[in-house]
């Protein structure tokens, strides 16, 4: 686990996020760290998964990814997620955040 980002870790095959969602915000964005998690922004409502899409949509952008390579893993129904990418090593992972934090 890197002490920079206790959030991010490797994984054979990808990297695992774990994050905090606050839905309906004003735009899509990660504004920072909060409780050892990413902080994502997300405009969606928590409701019928869409806040969940949103987060997969904007994790994908940020890591030039397919939206398909990014999955929930857990956390499903709560603010506190953990999410999946597959094909990125920790070290691009930590590049990209650097880049939108």
């Amino acid at each position: 686990m890197n002490s920079s980002f206790p959030f991010i870790s490797a994984s054979n095959g990808g990297i695992y996020i774990d994050i905090l969602v606050q839905p309906r915000s004003s735009k899509n964005q990660i504004v920072g760290t909060q409780d050892d998690k990413l902080k994502i922004k997300v405009t969606a409502p928590p409701v019928e998964n869409a806040a969940n899409k949103m987060c997969i949509q904007l994790v994908a952008e940020i890591f030039n990814v397919p939206k398909s390579m990014v999955t929930v893993t857990s956390g499903v129904k709560s603010r506190k997620k953990r999410l999946f990418i597959k094909n990125v090593s920790l070290s691009e992972a930590i590049k990209k955040l650097l880049q939108v934090l």
